[in-house]
């Protein structure tokens, strides 16, 4: 049996043409290619990310995807998921699979490549990286993600604000993925902590209905944490000259 090749291509944060030129090729170079869309959306983020490059529209197939916290439910989605995907590399097909920022980083293609090697132990694939989100905010922003020996660190945002502010006390930057409904709480907490002014956030970036703040504290109520990453900043950054 000559199974096809898998192949995973993180497609950036948003604007269109931030892919490798590599994984471009090996998108076009694909007979399928998977575009996830979240539960709820109407169109494919991913696919937004692809505007104006030049791949046959016949290639794309939509495929609904979930982010349940329950790990049996997850495990199910990506089984059934992957079980679809083999077919396709059983018959010798070439496969992609897109994913929005980076392919390893809280991303849905780690649990799809590991069902699938499951399913197909020789299976030959290729991991292409993506520029993620904070990346994206922090050049959007021009806000150093990181100077000298500074501490970095990259979480999903907790539910707990008491664990947040404890992440935040023991590092000097701390990248908060996922946050969606909790961002007025992680408001409250910043401007509790007296630190939302050397803050940063971004949403949607290069996309419609984009947000870039390099303070947070000017964020409205109605700002929305889907989709969205913000950069913390425990000290206001220390001027450094030449």
């Amino acid at each position: 049996m000559n199974l096809g090749h898998f192949t995973g291509v993180g497609v950036g944060p948003g604007p269109a043409g931030l892919i490798p030129v590599a994984a471009l090729a090996a998108l076009q170079q694909a007979d399928l290619i998977y575009l996830p869309r979240a539960r709820g959306s109407e169109v494919s983020v991913a696919r937004q990310c692809l505007a104006g490059l030049a791949i046959p529209e016949q290639k794309f197939r939509e495929i609904e995807f979930q982010m349940d916290p329950d790990r049996s439910v997850l495990s199910s989605h990506y089984g059934e998921l992957a079980a679809a995907v083999a077919t396709e590399l059983t018959a010798g097909r070439h496969v992609a699979y897109l994913t929005i920022g980076d392919s390893m980083t809280y991303s849905t293609y780690g649990y799809l490549l590991a069902a699938l090697r499951d399913q197909l132990p020789g299976l030959a694939h290729t991991t292409f990286p993506g520029v993620t989100s904070f990346a994206a905010t922090a050049s959007a922003l021009s806000w150093p993600l990181g100077e000298g020996k500074e501490r970095i660190l990259i979480l999903p945002c907790p539910d707990d604000m008491a664990a947040l502010r404890a992440d935040i006390a023991s590092h000097d930057i701390v990248v908060l993925m996922k946050i969606g409904t909790r961002l007025p709480d992680v408001l409250g907490l910043l401007a509790d902590m007296g630190i939302a002014r050397h803050c940063a956030f971004a949403r949607r970036i290069g996309l419609p209905g984009e947000v870039l703040c390099n303070d947070v504290s000017q964020l409205g109520a109605d700002a929305s944490g889907y989709l969205a990453t913000m950069l913390i900043r425990k000290t206001a950054r220390e001027q450094r000259h030449p």
